[in-house]
């Protein structure tokens, strides 16, 4: 699911080669790029502008920033970059790949965007989030962030004491239920032909978690629009004010196929993740990756602290390479890659 964000002024790219680019203007990408422009590095933003949150009203979790939009966050994280020098350029990522390096063998790599401009950079920030599958059951995606939710520390609050639905789509939807159980006294179980064994059957009976096996046919709604419930294959409507669902989760991975990022997939078919190491390192020299697209339970808050943990460490790595370069030109040397 992806929701495009109203559209802001956006940067002009600049000339020559920045020392980086971040491609994604998320809480992830925005933190790693306000270190980097707080350190005097040049930085350019490539924001899709299709935020993960976006159909949500409100962000919570995250201290001081509780209840805020999420749109809010975004446009005051554009502004403090800016602040500091850093550029946010509104567009898609059509291609991203090494480049040949430098005289002094220095990293280089292309970025080009969908409408053919191009920015080159000597390392990169991946901080593309990651989209969110729903089971493909009839109006579940029309109310998603609003009816149909995924997290209860995000959105519990919100829903609690309301008739709340699981929405059954893997092993991981049991632990679900049990979460959104301390939320509601009013929680029922569509199993959805998935195999629920009798431990289970007895657990969720102790907490009066009813529990549902013919499968959901679809979402139904009230006169206004808003979620009221589902219908069944054989016809029965179970009336319920929220379905929660835990989606399966990619990271975002358009245009990036030249990076050669290593990808790999999560436990139960949750879904797939950017592999990433201390500090969002990666296989692949001179490129990291932040945020959701390689851990992907982070909420808003951690998110953006991996983005600063990354952008610190490549500002390290920088420091140590521009010093290695600068000695080799005192002495009259070529710098080791």
């Amino acid at each position: 699911m992806a929701v495009t964000t109203s559209p802001y002024a956006s940067d002009a790219l600049p000339d020559g080669t920045v020392d980086v680019v971040v491609i994604g203007g998320g809480a992830a990408g925005l933190n790693g790029a306000l270190m980097l422009a707080r350190s005097r590095r040049s930085v350019v933003v490539i924001d899709s502008g299709s935020p993960r949150n976006a159909p949500a009203k409100a962000m919570h979790g995250f201290i001081v920033l509780d209840g805020t939009p999420p749109s809010e966050i975004l446009r005051r994280g554009r502004e403090q970059v800016r602040r500091y020098g850093g550029r946010v350029v509104l567009g898609e990522v059509a291609s991203a790949e090494p480049a040949a390096p430098s005289t002094d063998g220095d990293l280089r790599f292309t970025v080009t965007l969908a409408d053919g401009h191009i920015v080159a950079a000597r390392r990169v920030l991946v901080a593309t989030g990651l989209k969110d599958v729903l089971p493909e059951v009839p109006g579940l995606a029309e109310h998603w962030g609003h009816g149909v939710v995924h997290c209860p520390y995000c959105h519990g609050w919100e829903v609690r004491d309301e008739p709340i639905g699981i929405l059954a789509t893997g092993p991981a939807s049991i632990g679900h239920a049990l979460l959104f159980r301390q939320l509601t006294e009013d929680l029922t179980y569509f199993t959805q032909g998935g195999d629920l064994d009798e431990a289970t059957r007895a657990r969720f009976a102790a907490r009066d978690i009813r529990i549902v096996d013919t499968p959901v046919q679809e979402v139904i709604d009230n006169e206004d629009g808003t979620l009221a419930g589902v219908r069944l294959t054989d016809g029965q409507v179970v009336a319920r004010r929220v379905l929660a669902v835990a989606t399966r989760v990619e990271a975002r991975v358009e245009g990036l196929d030249g990076l050669k990022l290593p990808v790999e997939d999560l436990p139960d078919n949750m879904g797939r993740r950017f592999a990433s190491g201390t500090a969002g390192t990666t296989e692949v020299p001179g490129v990291w990756v932040a945020g959701n697209a390689t851990d992907l339970a982070a909420q808003v808050g951690a998110s953006a602290a991996a983005g600063a943990l990354a952008g610190a460490h490549i500002n390290r790595l920088l420091a140590t390479t521009d010093t290695d370069a600068a000695l080799a030109a005192a002495q009259g040397e070529t710098p080791a890659l």
